[in-house]
C-alpha cells in the first residue's frame, strides 16, 4: 500500500507516542467533570441519560416525554456510567465520562487507521491534530451522540483500509462503523458511510476477489447491530416508532441555509486541518487515485456534502473532520520552511496572548484587581463569589509551566508546528477548567432556576403545565429537582404553568397569577415564570 508522507522520509513528530497518549488524555479528561450539565446539548442528552436510569433503557425521554431524535447508544452508556460511578462522582460528571470513553475511542481508531493509510509518522499525528482542531474542543467534552458517530466513521474507514488485504476483516470492521454510525447519529451517519464505501467499489483496488465476502460480512455485521433497537421500538411501542422514523426521514431532506454560513462555520471549526487537508491534496495531484488518497478523497467529499446539505450546525461538520484529519496528518510534517514557521508563529503567540488573558481574568476574580477587569466578570453572573482552590491553582501554574518548556525546548522539525499547536490548544483549555469553570458553570446551570421553582411550588405541586418551555430547561428542571411539566391535552387542569419567554414580553396572562420570575444569572435572552390557575 502507498505511503504517502513516506514519499519524502520525514521524521516522526517530535512528540513520541506516550506523549502523545498523555496530551490526549488531558485534552480528553480536562472539562469533562466538575460542571453542572449545560445550556443547550449537554443538559439534554444527560436529560435522556437520567431518564433511562428510571428504569425505561428503550425509548429515550426528556423529563418523561419521548426524545426520538437520535438512536440511544449514548444515552445508554451515558447511563451505565452513570449508574456505576454515581457514588464516586455527581451523576451528571460520571455520565459525561461516555464522552471520555467514545472520543478516546476515536482517537485510538484514528491513529489506527491513519497508521495502515499513511504510515507510523501519520499514526502520532492524526490524534495530536484532532486534539488541535478548534471544531472539536466543545463537543467532545459535553455530552453529544455525534461523538459516537466520528468514532463509527473513523471504524469504516478503517475496515475499507484492511479491506483490500483483509476482505473478511475489513467487511466486518466496516460493517460495525455502520452500526456504531448509526446508533450515534441515525441514518444520515449510515447514509455518509455507505456512500463511501459504495463509491469507493468503482475503484479496482475495491473490486478483488473478496470484495463480494467483504460486503457480506459488512452487511451481516451492521445489520446486528441496526436492527435491535428500532425492531423493540416497533414491538414495544408502533406510534413511537413512526413518530422515530418520519424524523430519520425528515433528516434525509435538503435543510441547507446560507452557503456562506456553512463556509464561516467550516473555515473556524475546521481550523487547522483543512488548510493541511487541502495542501495535502496538492502534494498528491499526482496521485489522486491511489487507494489512501482516493479513499480520504471520497469521504470527505461524501462528508462535506452530508454537512452542507444540513443546516450550518457544529456538529453537522463532525464527520467532514475525520477525513480532513487524515489527509492533513500527511501534510503536517511536509509543509515548506515559511509556512511551518508561520504556522508555528502564530500558535505561540497566539495561545500564550490567551493563555495571559485567562490568567489575568482568574488572577481578577479571585482578588477583585484590575478593577475593570474584575467588573467585566461579576456583570454577566451577579452574585458570584470566587474561590481559590488550591489544585485548580497549582494545575494552571503546571500547564503553563509547560506551555513555556515546549516553546522553548521543543527541537527544530517539520513537525514541531502541529505538535506546539496541540500543546498549545490544550494548554489553554486546561487553562480554562482550572480558572474560569465555576465561573462559567454559574451562568450555564440551570441550578438555581429549578430551586427557585421547587421553592415556589412545594413538595407536591401536582401538574405542571409549559409554555415555550425549551428541551435543555425541561431537562434540567427535572434532573435537579424532580419539577416535570407536561403539555396539550395533559395541562388543560393543571394548577401551575412554566413559561419561557423573552425578558420584555408581557407578564400577565388571562386565568393565571404570575408567582415566580427567574433567569440563570445574568441571562439576557431568555425568563422562567412560574403562574398558579386564578382562584
Amino acid at each position: 500500500m502507498p505511503d504517502l508522507i513516506d514519499r519524502n522520509h520525514t521524521p516522526a513528530p517530535a512528540l513520541a507516542r506516550y506523549g502523545t497518549l498523555f496530551l490526549c488524555a488531558i485534552w480528553l479528561l480536562a472539562g469533562a467533570v466538575g460542571h453542572d450539565p449545560w445550556k443547550a446539548e449537554d443538559a439534554m442528552h444527560l436529560g435522556v441519560a437520567f431518564g433511562m436510569g428510571g428504569g425505561d433503557w428503550l425509548v429515550p425521554r426528556i423529563a418523561g416525554d419521548p426524545w426520538l431524535t437520535s438512536p440511544p447508544l449514548y444515552h445508554w452508556t451515558a447511563a451505565l456510567f452513570g449508574h456505576l460511578l454515581g457514588w464516586l462522582l455527581p451523576w451528571h460528571d460520571a455520565a459525561r465520562l461516555a464522552s471520555v470513553l467514545f472520543g478516546a475511542a476515536f482517537l485510538a481508531i484514528l491513529s489506527r487507521t491513519a497508521q495502515l493509510l499513511l504510515g507510523a509518522s501519520a499514526a502520532v499525528a492524526a490524534p495530536l491534530l484532532a486534539i488541535g482542531t478548534v471544531g472539536l474542543l466543545i463537543p467532545l467534552h459535553e455530552a453529544q451522540p455525534a461523538i459516537v458517530a466520528m468514532a463509527g466513521f473513523a471504524a469504516s474507514l478503517w475496515g475499507l483500509s484492511v479491506w483490500r488485504e483483509k476482505p473478511l476483516c475489513g467487511g466486518l470492521i466496516y460493517g460495525a462503523g455502520i452500526g456504531i454510525g448509526f446508533l450515534g447519529a441515525g441514518v444520515d451517519s449510515l447514509l455518509i458511510q455507505l456512500v463511501t464505501g459504495l463509491l469507493l467499489v468503482l475503484h479496482p483496488a475495491w473490486r478483488g476477489r473478496g470484495s463480494l465476502l467483504a460486503w457480506l460480512a459488512a452487511a451481516v455485521m451492521a445489520l446486528v447491530l441496526i436492527l435491535p433497537w428500532p425492531y423493540l421500538l416497533w414491538q414495544d411501542a408502533p406510534a413511537l416508532f413512526d413518530i422515530w422514523w418520519s424524523a430519520e426521514q425528515a433528516s434525509l431532506t435538503l435543510r441547507g441555509g446560507l452557503i456562506r454560513d456553512h463556509l464561516e462555520l467550516l473555515a473556524w471549526a475546521s481550523w487547522p486541518v483543512l488548510p493541511l487537508a487541502l495542501w495535502a491534496l496538492w502534494l498528491e495531484r499526482r496521485h489522486l487515485f491511489e487507494p489512501p488518497t482516493v479513499l480520504l478523497l471520497v469521504a470527505m467529499l461524501m462528508a462535506l456534502l452530508g454537512f452542507f446539505a444540513d443546516a450550518p450546525r457544529p456538529t453537522a461538520l463532525l464527520p467532514a473532520l475525520v477525513p480532513l484529519t487524515l489527509l492533513a496528518a500527511t501534510a503536517a510534517g511536509r509543509l515548506r520552511r515559511g509556512a511551518a514557521n508561520a504556522f508555528d508563529w502564530f500558535g505561540m503567540m497566539t495561545f500564550t496572548m490567551i493563555a495571559g488573558l485567562i490568567w489575568l481574568g482568574g488572577i481578577a476574580m479571585l482578588t477583585g484587581e484590575p478593577a475593570r477587569v474584575a467588573k467585566n466578570f461579576s456583570k454577566p453572573a451577579p452574585g458570584f463569589i470566587a474561590e481559590a482552590s488550591t489544585l485548580a491553582i497549582v494545575l494552571a501554574i503546571a500547564v503553563s509551566v509547560a506551555w513555556i518548556a515546549v516553546m522553548v525546548r521543543t527541537p527544530r522539525s517539520p513537525w514541531r508546528a502541529a505538535a506546539r499547536w496541540s500543546v498549545g490548544l490544550t494548554t489553554i483549555w486546561v487553562l480554562l477548567v482550572a480558572l474560569w469553570l465555576p465561573w462559567i458553570d454559574y451562568g450555564k446551570s440551570y441550578r438555581s432556576v429549578s430551586a427557585d421553582f421547587r421553592h415556589a411550588l412545594g413538595n407536591q405541586p401536582g401538574c405542571i403545565a409549559r409554555r415555550g418551555l425549551g428541551l435543555a430547561q425541561r431537562a434540567s428542571l427535572d434532573y435537579f429537582n424532580g419539577i416535570r411539566t407536561v403539555g396539550g391535552n395533559r395541562a388543560k387542569n393543571c394548577r401551575y404553568l412554566i413559561m419561557q419567554t423573552a425578558p420584555r414580553a408581557g407578564k400577565d396572562l388571562d386565568g393565571w397569577t404570575l408567582i415566580r420570575e427567574t433567569s440563570r444569572p445574568g441571562d439576557k435572552g431568555e425568563r422562567l415564570r412560574l403562574y398558579r390557575r386564578a382562584e
